[in-house]
């Protein structure tokens, strides 16, 4: 029974270093702003990139900035958030139409080293009817910055610096992947990578190989 015992401690051993691993993977996330559109009462995290997005008149649009791991964990726009009210300034003409934005620059816990989060703030754009919801938002929020990948990194100026930069637990930084045009992509991966639960399935199998491997041997 003492080899069935150090296998059975060897395997329990192995899977909480692989659990840790996953658990590391999982903490990190990504300093980006999410882009939202507003369906009836809530916010839904945007399937498209606003480089891209053409929303109709009478739209209301989000960006909020913050760490999250992906699309599930993003933090959405806080505040109300209802066209009469924010367009309520800007009357309807032809040949236009409008949109409303909500812009939250997020909390000093999500800002990078040395930089305060602007407060939060509506605008109401008025465009042309076909334009994009990049275009709405330049009209009414700059200035923006982009990377040479067309992610959007800056509203209002906001940060100075990093775009869709990968942030650990401990809050140490390394560069992420950009985001691909028209998509909402936080890098390469939108969580832990696939090697880890394979390495999981890996462990047990061998695990347990070589607990019954003990078994057999202590009734030879």
């Amino acid at each position: 029974m003492t080899a069935v015992r150090r296998a059975t401690a060897l395997l329990v051993a192995a899977l909480v270093l692989v659990a840790g691993a996953c658990a590391q993977a999982q903490a990190a996330g990504y300093r980006y702003w999410s882009f939202w559109e507003r369906d009836g009462g809530r916010w839904t995290y945007a399937t498209e990139g606003p480089s891209t997005a053409r929303p109709d008149d009478g739209a209301v649009q989000g960006f909020r900035f913050a760490v999250s791991a992906d699309s599930a964990d993003a933090s959405r726009p806080r505040g109300t958030a209802d066209f009469a009210t924010i367009c309520a300034d800007t009357p309807a003409k032809t040949g236009t139409k409008r949109v409303a934005l909500v812009i939250d620059s997020g909390t000093a816990a999500d800002a990078p080293s040395g930089e305060t989060p602007p407060a939060r703030r509506t605008a109401c754009a008025r465009v042309a009817p076909d334009a994009t919801t990049a275009e709405a938002l330049a009209a009414v929020a700059g200035p923006l910055r982009y990377d040479s990948n067309a992610l959007l990194c800056a509203i209002v100026g906001y940060p100075k610096k990093g775009c869709g930069e990968q942030v650990a637990a401990g809050g140490s930084q390394k560069s992420a992947t950009p985001e691909t045009p028209g998509k909402q992509q936080k890098g390469s991966d939108g969580g832990p990578s696939l090697g880890l639960p394979i390495g999981v399935a890996v462990v047990v199998l061998l695990g347990g190989a070589a607990v019954w491997q003990a078994r057999r041997r202590g009734n030879v």
